[in-house]
């Protein structure tokens, strides 16, 4: 995602009404929707379905993972706006986080680990529940899934022997969220505020990054261009800190309510972008902190058309002003952002109902 407009060419534009919501159509095969979100002089598409929820997606290779809360997990294709594969969740065992690569879909399942080939074939391990302590969130790096536990730990899962290659204590409290590097490096965070540090390739806590603030870390990032960390809690702070030199660089806070997700374009050092449970999408400097956009969705449809068995309603997205009372807008127009990706000047994000929403940006 490039830069974003400056706050000058912002403040020149007008915004957009918020009006009520918009109904579901019901689609073959419980087709998730898709909600394009176009802002300047672009516009918005969203597509609806009848399915459960998903609260959770992935991008990448011009593909699009969604699912969680859901019992199926589908993966679409962004040129073409169609499902492309759907992946069946064992009734026993609800999913909980999951990641992709070209060849399989690994999930986090409770006390389990699943794969789903892209072929079709699945195969879930341990097969005795209890072998781990429960797991909360989950990141992959071929060959080793890495789950972050209730119990403080974080366990390494090799794909092909499948066992447990290696157990890390990183806090006290939960592992809440994590983030891995291309060189294995590990990063987590706990629910007592705390961003721990550690390597695959090593079975001890290395490093521990702190926080000012009393909120618990409920996203977290890592830029290796750079080598900075971003957090974002509980509590509406998003906080930066630098590997270099294991100091904080910013914190500020952009929000009074938690922060679920937090993602920057690969190898960009310039913008993040953040969302949480206010539904807002807020876009800030990585280097400085200071926030650039606040956007939400416009309601009001402006065109429609038909893809397969998806419906397309074109909108526009609304850039808020500073002094802008989120509390008064209507939560038709912000869901809350459970999980964001992005992508080149795309940013999708999940909110735990049924429809996904992809916002292209004119930069």
């Amino acid at each position: 995602m490039g830069p974003s407009p400056s706050a000058g060419s912002s403040a020149r534009r007008k915004r957009s009404g918020v009006s009520g919501g918009t109904r579901m159509e019901r689609l073959d095969h419980d087709i998730l929707c898709i909600i394009f979100s176009f802002l300047n002089v672009f516009d918005l598409a969203r597509c609806t379905a009848v399915c459960k929820s998903c609260d959770q997606c992935r991008m990448k290779m011009g593909l699009l993972l969604t699912g969680v809360g859901d019992k199926v997990m589908r993966l679409w294709s962004l040129s073409g706006y169609n499902c492309v594969g759907e992946y069946y969740i064992p009734d026993s065992a609800p999913v909980v986080d999951f990641d992709f690569d070209e060849t399989k879909i690994v999930g986090l399942l409770g006390t389990r680990v699943g794969i789903w080939r892209r072929n079709g074939k699945r195969s879930i391990f341990p097969s005795c529940e209890g072998t781990f302590s429960k797991g909360l969130c989950m990141r992959y790096t071929d060959p080793e899934a890495v789950i972050g536990c209730e119990d403080g730990t974080v366990r390494a899962f090799d794909m092909y022997s499948r066992t447990c290659s290696r157990i890390i204590k990183m806090h006290a409290g939960p592992v809440t969220c994590l983030s891995l590097s291309d060189d294995h490096l590990i990063l987590s965070g706990s629910s007592l505020g705390s961003v721990s540090i550690s390597n695959l390739s090593s079975d001890q806590r290395v490093a521990t990054l702190r926080s000012t603030n009393s909120g618990g870390i409920r996203t977290l990032c890592f830029n290796p261009s750079s080598l900075l960390v971003f957090a974002g809690t509980t509590i509406g702070y998003t906080h930066c800190w630098d590997l270099r030199t294991m100091k904080s660089l910013w914190e500020t806070r952009i929000s009074p309510n938690v922060l679920y997700s937090m993602q920057h374009l690969q190898n960009d050092t310039s913008t993040l972008a953040v969302g949480g449970i206010d539904g807002v999408l807020r876009v800030l400097d990585q280097n400085t902190g200071v926030l650039s956009s606040c956007i939400i969705g416009d309601d009001r449809p402006m065109d429609s058309s038909k893809n397969t068995n998806v419906f397309i309603k074109e909108k526009k997205g609304i850039r808020l002003s500073e002094d802008a009372r989120i509390d008064k807008i209507p939560r038709t127009a912000r869901p809350p952002i459970t999980c964001l990706a992005v992508g080149m000047k795309k940013v999708v994000t999940a909110h735990n109902i049924n429809y996904i929403r992809m916002w292209k940006f004119n930069v």
